[in-house]
């Protein structure tokens, strides 16, 4: 059971800095364009698309990879406290 949580504890984190980085990409021009933007790319569309639809962006600014990240630690906590509960 503790290695089950400890996976949904890392899986999270380490998305968690898949979106970060693909949030940082956007400061360096052409990087969504190279084999490691368009691999980050594809790991969080998933997750960023139907967040796109939201109204998210304020002054120009999109906070849509923020809330992602709320997110995905939200569900893993939620997760893991479901785990716990059966346990």
């Amino acid at each position: 059971m503790i290695f089950l949580v400890r996976f949904i504890q890392n899986a999270t984190d380490i998305y968690s800095m898949i979106l970060v980085a693909f949030a940082l990409l956007s400061w360096f021009p052409n990087a969504y364009e190279t084999r490691a933007g368009r691999l980050l790319t594809n790991l969080v569309k998933p997750i960023l698309q139907p967040l796109r639809c939201l109204p998210l962006s304020i002054g120009g600014l999109d906070f849509s990879v923020w809330v992602a990240v709320l997110l995905v630690h939200l569900v893993g906590n939620y997760l893991i406290r479901f785990l716990l509960i059966l346990a």
